[in-house]
């Protein structure tokens, strides 16, 4: 019958936080400091530590990839909603005569306050517009706009 190997002693001197840490790791797990020590210097000098660590950091990096053609995505909303928007305002609206203009000018600040208060409103409350548009929506090639 075999006799088992027996483990080799090894001192090692760490730093009190490090040893704090240690200690009261083993203590949570209820195992050897002994025990924690092997396994974590095992899992360090295993082949497959480093490939771990990049298929950590590849999976990170696609959640991020994935969050940033979201904001891609909406920022390129907002820029054509606003440029939409721009578009129409000047192709329906005419310019006000002068004593217009100046009642217009009057009430701006309040019409405004509205605007904003209303924005407000529908980022707390939604739907987002971003929300009502599909991922998926097909691109139509040289399709006026209704004012263009």
């Amino acid at each position: 019958m075999a006799t088992p190997k027996k483990k080799a002693q090894l001192s090692v001197y760490l730093d009190p936080e490090v040893m704090q840490s240690l200690a009261a790791y083993a203590a949570r797990r209820e195992q050897s400091m002994s025990l924690i020590a092997e396994a974590a210097i095992a899992s360090f000098l295993s082949p497959d530590a480093d490939e771990r660590r990049e298929a950590a950091i590849a999976k990170r990096l696609d959640q991020q990839d994935r969050r940033l053609a979201r904001l891609e995505r909406d920022v390129g909303i907002g820029v054509e909603t606003l440029a939409l928007f721009i578009r129409f305002w000047l192709n329906t609206t005419p310019p006000l005569p002068e004593p217009a203009a100046k009642a217009a000018r009057a009430q701006a600040g309040a019409r405004y306050d509205n605007f904003v208060a209303t924005l407000g409103r529908r980022l707390n409350e939604g739907p987002k517009l971003r929300q009502e548009i599909p991922d998926d929506v097909r691109e139509e090639p040289n399709r006026p706009l209704a004012n263009d």
